[in-house]
């Protein structure tokens, strides 16, 4: 899984931060993509990475403020005139579907393709796919901002060869079935168990994706033991009483979330324009007083979750 940051501004746009979009790599064979926030000019970002609109299955949105939002209808019009055909489902706080069917209907627009809109009416378990959990909670905002939690399912172990080999069981489709850890009888007639020839199964990983928020116990939940945590940083760290005024996070109380849910490690995002290039160092500093394992994410940067 790997994550690529489209816009990682706050607020408006700037040049050299657009506003809110992360791209989810799933990194399977279909090559799926799944879009947190959609922020104004979304689309021409994608333009300058190699994602593929028609790759896009799922757009999650955090909460409905128009720097998360207002891509939506230009991305959903150019992924049907690029060729996308298959459904897409986009999942949001109660008003998203109103302000995408308006929007959609209002400009004419066709889709060639299904569109699905699920609308966030509780937290807890929001999606389950055959690879991914994806748990949603409340943070704290001027209005219904959500954070995201998606745990990849534990994968199957390896399937012993040497062992394989030393009971001698020839190759052949069996093997599969006995990688699923299934019972196989060999053409011999012999039968095996495939529990006994698989190694440990592979912890899946987990990737919390927050909107905005004020330092959040729900943010903390949310974020527990996870591989790697994008959240908002609007402020630095002296500027506590802004945060609050805005509903937003300072450097440090983002930091401060991930040490205390056990993170592995946390990618800020969602930067003033107050602060220019020169100031990203001092901003990063903050944060890793507090959690060094921290990196400040920059438009097109690109993350693996390790």
């Amino acid at each position: 899984m790997k994550l690529t940051f489209l816009g990682t501004g706050a607020g408006v746009p700037a040049k050299e931060r657009n506003v809110s979009s992360v791209a989810f790599h799933l990194m399977n064979k279909a090559g799926s993509i799944w879009l947190f926030d959609c922020g104004e000019g979304t689309q021409q970002q994608i333009l300058r990475t190699s994602i593929k609109l028609r790759r896009i299955e799922r757009i999650f949105i955090t909460h409905l403020h128009g720097d998360h939002i207002f891509g939506l209808p230009g991305l959903l019009g150019s992924r049907s005139f690029q060729g996308g055909v298959e459904a897409l489902t986009i999942y949001g706080p109660r008003g998203i579907k109103e302000f995408v069917e308006t929007a959609v209907s209002i400009s004419g627009t066709y889709l060639k393709y299904p569109l699905h809109i699920e609308e966030i009416d509780e937290e807890g378990v929001l999606l389950e796919t055959g690879e991914f959990t994806v748990s949603v909670g409340l943070l704290s905002h001027g209005i219904p901002s959500y954070g995201f939690r998606i745990k990849q399912k534990d994968m199957p172990g390896p399937l012993l060869m040497e062992k394989i080999k030393a009971a001698g069981v020839p190759a052949g489709p069996h093997l599969g079935a006995l990688k699923q850890g299934e019972i196989v009888t060999l053409p011999d007639g012999r039968t095996i168990d495939g529990k006994d020839y698989v190694g440990p199964s592979k912890k899946g990983k987990v990737v919390a994706i927050l909107g905005d928020t004020l330092y959040s116990e729900k943010a903390v939940d949310l974020t527990r033991n996870a591989d790697m945590v994008i959240h908002e940083a609007t402020f630095g760290e002296n500027e506590d009483n802004l945060a609050v005024d805005y509903f937003h996070s300072t450097t440090v109380q983002a930091a401060t979330v991930a040490k205390l849910a056990g993170a592995r490690s946390l990618i800020l995002n969602h930067i003033s324009s107050r602060y220019q290039k020169e100031d990203i160092g001092k901003l990063l500093e903050e944060a890793q007083v507090v959690f060094s394992n921290t990196a400040i994410a920059e438009d097109f940067s690109e993350f693996d979750v390790k």
